[in-house]
């Protein structure tokens, strides 16, 4: 039985002050718990070359990516190589918003797919897509995350797609211990919390930079 059954219709403020209950050392098992995580499926042969094995995302790192980006239940997040779907329900769970996890290994998609299934949340989904197809499939996204699935000259042509977003609707990507590289309509939010947490926020009119 999943720890989530006495979480169940909770909502994102009540969730949080659960979360934030749990000593910050304890948090990743908690998650764990919570979601059911055992073993995780190995890396395959669609994991493409150059691209980093799956890792989960700290917990207290999803926390901070929140609070940063000011996730809320009106954006669209795309997780960019979910793995099996914690980071991206934490989420979902933290802020209410349309969360969708784009993950290229089947079998990481299966177990996520099946998370979002058991937690019955039809406001969290997972694809098993490649990082280059996330404009094509959620054109409304508007807050993006990356734990280090990839980087170098793969890296900088997946930011370089998401600029057409940007004349639509401002943007907001974080990414976890990798710098993401400068563009002219991008803007570095000022420091907080970790030094791994790398957060550009698009310069479209009304973006606004979090502070």
């Amino acid at each position: 039985m999943l720890l989530f059954e006495g979480l169940r219709g909770i909502g994102p403020a009540a969730f949080r002050r659960a979360l934030l209950a749990v000593p910050p050392g304890e948090r990743d098992a908690w998650a764990d718990r919570l979601f059911d995580v055992r073993e995780l499926p190995d890396d395959g042969a669609e994991l493409p070359r150059g691209a980093v094995p799956y890792y989960p995302a700290p917990v207290d790192a999803v926390l901070e990516t929140v609070d940063a980006l000011r996730i809320g239940p009106d954006d669209v997040f795309v997780d960019v190589g979910a793995g099996i779907g914690r980071a991206a329900a934490l989420v979902h769970l933290l802020t209410a918003a349309d969360v969708v996890g784009v993950e290229i290994q089947s079998a990481l998609v299966v177990v996520a797919q099946e998370l979002a299934a058991r937690l019955g949340a039809p406001r969290l989904r997972f694809l098993r897509a490649d990082a280059d197809d996330v404009v094509r499939l959620v054109p409304d996204v508007n807050a993006l995350f990356l734990y280090c699935p990839f980087s170098g000259d793969r890296l900088a042509r997946f930011v370089d797609c998401l600029e057409p977003l940007t004349w639509r609707r401002p943007i907001r990507l974080a990414a976890l211990d990798v710098p993401l590289p400068d563009r002219r309509w991008l803007e570095r939010a000022p420091a907080r919390g970790s030094a791994n947490l790398d957060v550009v926020v698009s310069r479209a009119r009304g973006s606004g930079v979090p502070r």
